[in-house]
């Protein structure tokens, strides 16, 4: 007999092709997908309204959900990575060159402050660049998923009327996470981003963190089964993803796949899944959520995944 057909929510993308081409099936249920374009909404509508059964969503927008108590729960699939030393723009005319001139200045964050982009960027200005980012005041275009969250003191909203591009363009903004501003005033703050990244990774082991995969907490409960299925069948669609990355096989690759490629060369399988080998990424990650003030209280990595999928690896 077919299990309960449950509604999901994931983006179409190599490590999860096979899944939406039906190649690859999950044993004790079936996927019912369903399109949302762009993929934050579906954060918003999970995060709020818990409408979705099983949905990728971004980790930290995940972590400052459980805080607030959020019936739902993760599996170690981290469908998305990304380096994010290119996210920040500068206005050189704004006479920053390097990031500890950002301190004392207004810096937009593109959307929310809990935006897993955001924390990551700033995590690498104070880890990398010794910035203080208390001494910065962060300017948000847009407000926050769990709308329960309030962020620090020194994060304000963009002014009512005014565009965030147009902010950085002017130098009324230092810099901006997350926009992309074509002009001559506006540089990457960090140049060589992916190559600095890559360097990073070399060097820490690290390629961030970007999506996971939550699942409603009363399915975990009436289905014992399910958080360990979820995960394996994701994981055998990402393991047929690597194999053809390896090969060579993908005809039209993205720039996604090609930073895949290059991770690959450096640290092996550059999507794994699982809390073991994503201690550190993990570790990193809940310490900027809570130096940052996305959280208020300690978490470990495995008070934030489904027990019977903490051992799982793949």
């Amino acid at each position: 007999m077919p299990g309960p057909r449950l509604k999901t929510v994931t983006r179409t993308q190599g490590n999860n092709q096979a899944l939406k081409d039906g190649s690859v099936a999950p044993k004790t249920f079936e996927f019912a997908f369903e399109e949302v374009d762009p993929l934050i909404a579906a954060f918003r509508r999970m995060v709020r309204g818990n409408e979705f059964d099983i949905c990728e969503m971004a980790i930290t927008t995940y972590v400052c959900a459980k805080a607030h108590g959020k019936p739902m729960t993760a599996v170690p699939v981290f469908l998305v990575r990304a380096f994010h030393h290119g996210a920040i723009l500068a206005n050189v005319k704004a006479g920053i060159t390097e990031p500890k001139q950002l301190e004392g200045r207004k810096v937009g964050v593109n959307r929310g402050y809990t935006v897993t982009t955001g924390v990551w960027a700033r995590g690498i200005l104070q880890q990398e660049y010794g910035v203080d980012l208390s001494k910065i005041t962060w300017v948000l275009s847009g407000d926050e998923h769990v709308a329960e969250y309030r962020p620090p003191a020194n994060v304000v909203p963009m002014p009512s009327g005014k565009k965030m591009d147009d902010m950085l363009v002017s130098g009324e903004l230092a810099a901006a996470i997350g926009v992309d501003v074509r002009h001559p005033d506006v540089k990457p703050l960090i140049p060589d981003a992916l190559e600095t990244g890559l360097a990073s990774l070399r060097r820490n082991g690290l390629y961030p963190i970007n999506h996971t995969v939550v699942i409603k907490d009363e399915l975990i409960a009436s289905h014992p089964d399910l958080a360990a299925d979820v995960f394996n069948t994701f994981a055998e669609a990402k393991r047929r993803y690597i194999e053809r990355l390896k090969a060579g096989k993908i005809e039209k690759p993205t720039p996604v796949d090609n930073v895949h490629r290059r991770v690959l060369e450096i640290a092996g399988d550059p999507l794994p899944y699982g809390i073991g080998p994503n201690r550190k990424a993990l570790g990193d990650l809940i310490g900027h959520a809570l130096t940052q003030g996305i959280i208020i209280k300690p978490v470990t990595a495995d008070e934030l995944f489904a027990p019977s999928t903490r051992d799982l690896q793949a």
